[in-house]
């Protein structure tokens, strides 16, 4: 086991903390987890607008349709706010100009939402526009920092205010991105997003798959043992997927249809990471009876941050990050989780992720907010939290048993 943490270790992390710390990642990363709350804010008029209750749509009757508002225009635009927020993140990331940086996205991302009449198609403003909003963000930040570092710009003399100043500075890169995706959408009549939705299917089919989802999942937990943000780093490549989903999701559940997708966004914050990430509910639940004077107050510290799925006094309290015996339960754990709660939604013994939560939801009342109020889903949260206590507890069994030998050892010297 020390040989195969030393690979991990010497090996395995350096790259990983590269690609983690590389800028395009970290930029599209901040820019999708800004869209987050107005998605959240939509999920609570569709959920308000669909309640699981008899007749309820015949309560409400056309109030359903003033409850849909909200959610087209966070839902049904979310390649627009994604444009904007991932151009603006990139830009800060690169240091240069925000605000420049997330209009030209959003110019260049409309620029290749035109029909063959050339009239502006709102049909991918929402999540089959993510792709293409990152895509054109990058390249429009890249050309802005291009021209930007070889001071090919407009610079207006100090006296004049900065904001006048900096949109000056905008315009040569702002006319060479939107001339170059004109060219390409117009001139060329190339369509960037079904290219792009070409390309990426096989990766979106994938992560909707079992299998797929489970490689995921065991990469974010194999790298989070050795002290890596796992989330973090593989988030850039799976949320415009995950988000994809549930939008979509999201507008089967309002027209009343089969919901499509499983492991849409939610899946894994809300089914799987019970706790925080490695599903350390269970584990503190067993701190908390634990005889150990540390693992008991321990367990006591962890249990609130961890009721709203926040970890981190349980990675490194027990700690689990580099520590060969509950490692094991760590990844474990989560693959269970994963793989039951996705055969169940399956064969539609429990419903599927329709809206998007905080990913600090306490367990229970976020499977059953999540799936739009299925009952079975929130009981099926219950069970989970049994399962994760479960395995984990012959591994916490024996690190219990070392800790207790250690304060043994430490009262014994007291008394001496």
């Amino acid at each position: 086991m020390e040989t195969v943490l030393n690979f991990i270790q010497n090996v395995i992390v350096p790259p990983m903390e590269k690609i983690g710390n590389e800028k395009h990642l970290k930029g599209i990363r901040n820019g999708l987890i800004a869209t987050i709350p107005f998605i959240v804010v939509g999920s609570l008029f569709l959920i308000i607008a669909n309640l699981p209750i008899n007749g309820w749509s015949k309560i409400i009757g056309k109030f359903a349709n003033y409850l849909s508002v909200p959610v087209n225009a966070s839902f049904g635009v979310l390649g627009l706010l994604a444009s904007i927020s991932i151009g603006y993140s990139l830009a800060k990331e690169y240091n240069v100009d925000q605000i420049g940086g997330a209009l030209m996205s959003l110019v260049a991302f409309l620029t290749t939402q035109v029909t063959s009449k050339y009239t502006l198609d709102t049909s991918n403003f929402g999540s089959t526009g993510l792709f293409t909003a990152i895509l054109t963000a990058i390249i429009s930040i890249e050309i802005t920092k291009f021209f930007v570092k070889r001071n090919i710009v407009i610079k207006l003399p100090d006296s004049v205010p900065p904001a006048i100043a900096n949109s000056f500075m905008t315009l040569v890169p702002a006319g060479v991105v939107v001339l170059l995706i004109w060219f390409i959408r117009v001139i060329l009549n190339f369509d960037i997003t079904k290219f792009l939705q070409k390309v990426f299917s096989p990766i979106v089919f994938s992560l909707n798959t079992l299998p797929g989802v489970l490689v995921y999942m065991l990469f974010v937990l194999l790298l989070w043992t050795v002290g890596i943000h796992g989330t973090a780093l593989l988030s850039a490549i799976g949320d415009p997927i995950f988000m994809q989903f549930v939008a979509e999701n999201a507008k089967a559940f309002a027209s009343h249809q089969p919901i499509p997708y499983i492991t849409a966004y939610g899946f894994v914050n809300n089914f799987v990471n019970l706790g925080g990430t490695g599903a350390t509910i269970g584990l503190v639940l067993l701190m908390l009876k634990s005889k150990s004077k540390f693992y008991n107050s321990l367990g006591k510290i962890a249990l609130p941050p961890g009721i709203f799925e926040i970890n981190e006094p349980v990675s490194f309290g027990v700690p689990i990050v580099m520590n060969p015996v509950m490692m094991i339960p760590y990844v474990v754990t989560p693959l269970i989780l994963t793989a039951v709660t996705y055969l169940l939604m399956l064969y539609n013994i429990i419903g599927r992720p329709i809206a998007l939560l905080p990913w600090t939801t306490p367990p229970i009342i976020g499977q059953f907010l999540l799936t739009g109020g299925d009952w079975k889903a929130a009981v099926w949260g219950a069970i989970e939290i049994v399962i994760c206590a479960t395995v984990y507890y012959p591994f916490f069994k024996a690190a219990e048993k070392e800790q207790l030998k250690i304060e043994s050892g430490e009262e014994v010297g007291a008394e001496n």
